[in-house]
């Protein structure tokens, strides 16, 4: 069915270059004449629901996630309700890849640093929604907004030229996008889980390397610890201080800034094309220097695996902690053992706070914690064979998330051509039933995003 559609017949020109050409029955109107900013503030503490944008979602935020915020500062956060759409309008400068509109599904209070609007008549909150989430995937939002940051008000694109389709046509656009969307989060969700299953053959592989090493007729010995059984005779326990000290040093001038990821380990924030870092910083004194092979990890992270091996000397951020591997030492092997399940569950043990998820594993108990301690050599050649073990799943994975990637990127397409008018959808939509529910899957929480980052009020 979206093979066979076709554009309409006849065009005129919207006066924007990320809109183009459209049908010529359609309505140019200015944006003021299609969206109203919403003022309505919580005073009095009329709602208690707070809402979150999250990977291009309006969620309610559990109340474990109130971290920081006490009940008076909700007075200041902006009521939204059902068909409401909220624009992140904050660093357009910085920050070119977060998704920065959601539409409200419940009602609820949102922080006021968000511009919400409601859609005026004859124009279908659906449809407003992917209006103005096309204009943020299209990344026209970050030619307007002013300020030191960039950040965006309504006054800033009010005259913007809407295009706005006959109504039944809107509710045409919106059933057709989301059947379409429903089939490709089908085929995405279905390739996740297959990833997730290498993921797990490739963490038990791991795993039980880690814990056993390679020879299964090594003898075995009592471990001592209650986490875990038996480990290798000739193994030992010690202490983390046994295996590397922790690294406090000021940020040297000119380094990359570097980041720890929960999947790659630890990579440079952005690459240009020769693999050089694009972003340099001029206060090198707020970062930690980091050295080659040296191991870092997150604090709040570390419980999820969130560690890794420097591949170059540079930056990183004061929240991480950065520890020199000891002589007889080598990082690779202990990187795999930090993202063992097993491990991971023993560092929360370790970690504090006062919040589960908020809990940070500081250098003081990190260095308490117990680990395995083996011949250089027996760790170098582990490294080798879990190599050489995963990387055909590796490789089938890389595969699969590009395939993800590609069926993101034509459902942003496909959304982009129908809701500006390139393609004609009334036909095919008329062939459809007539109520499509969207299909809201664990994609549509994380389409492209970092998933470490918790909400987008968070990298804000």
């Amino acid at each position: 069915m979206i093979a066979d559609l076709k554009p309409y017949s006849v065009y005129k020109e919207s006066g924007l270059p990320w809109l183009g050409a459209v049908p010529k029955h359609w309505d140019m109107r200015p944006a003021f004449g299609a969206f109203l900013p919403n003022h309505e503030r919580n005073y009095g503490m009329k709602e208690r629901t707070v809402l979150s944008l999250s990977y291009g979602r309006i969620v309610i935020k559990p109340e474990e996630k109130l971290h920081g915020l006490v009940p008076e500062s909700f007075e200041t956060y902006q009521i939204v309700n059902p068909g409401d759409i909220v624009l992140r309008t904050t660093d357009l400068q910085n920050d070119h890849t977060s998704l920065r509109v959601g539409m409200v599904r419940d009602r609820g209070i949102i922080t006021s640093a968000y511009l919400a609007l409601r859609v005026k008549v004859g124009v279908s909150p659906d449809f407003g929604f992917q209006f103005l989430n096309v204009w943020d995937a299209s990344k026209a939002i970050y030619g307007y907004g002013s300020g030191l940051r960039q950040n965006l008000d309504f006054s800033h694109f009010k005259r913007m030229p809407v295009s706005v389709p006959p109504p039944a046509e809107q509710a045409a656009i919106v059933r057709f996008l989301a059947w379409a969307g429903g089939r490709l989060e089908r085929a995405i969700r279905a390739k996740r889980k297959v990833i997730a299953l290498l993921n797990e053959q490739k963490q038990a592989i791991i795993a039980r390397t880690v814990t056993r090493g390679i020879d299964p007729s090594v003898p075995l010995k009592p471990s001592g610890i209650s986490w875990l059984a038996e480990i290798p005779q000739h193994w030992t326990i010690v202490r983390n201080l046994a295996l590397f000290t922790h690294r406090v040093e000021q940020g040297i001038p000119g380094l990359p800034v570097l980041q720890v990821s929960l999947h790659s380990g630890i990579t440079a924030e952005d690459l240009d094309q020769f693999g050089r870092a694009k972003r340099l910083i001029a206060d090198h004194t707020k970062y930690k220097l980091i050295r080659k092979s040296d191991l870092a990890y997150n604090t709040m992270r570390m419980w999820q695996g969130a560690a890794g091996v420097c591949p170059t000397d540079g930056l990183v951020s004061p929240a991480y902690v950065v520890v020199k591997p000891r002589i007889g030492v080598d990082p690779r092997f202990y990187e795999f053992v930090f993202r063992t399940v097993v491990y991971k569950q023993q560092i929360n043990r370790y970690s504090t706070g006062i919040v589960s998820d908020r809990n940070r594993l500081y250098w003081e108990s990190f260095k308490q914690m117990p680990n395995f301690l083996l011949p250089v050599e027996e760790q170098q050649e582990i490294c080798r064979f879990i190599q050489e073990e995963t990387s055909s799943l590796d490789a089938a994975i890389k595969r699969l998330q590009r395939e993800i990637e590609l069926l993101r990127e034509y459902r942003t397409r496909l959304v982009a051509d129908v809701v500006t008018g390139k393609l004609d959808v009334r036909e095919a939509a008329g062939r459809l039933p007539i109520a499509v529910v969207p299909d809201i899957g664990e994609d549509d929480a994380n389409q492209g995003i970092d998933p470490e980052a918790e909400d987008e009020e968070a990298v804000a």
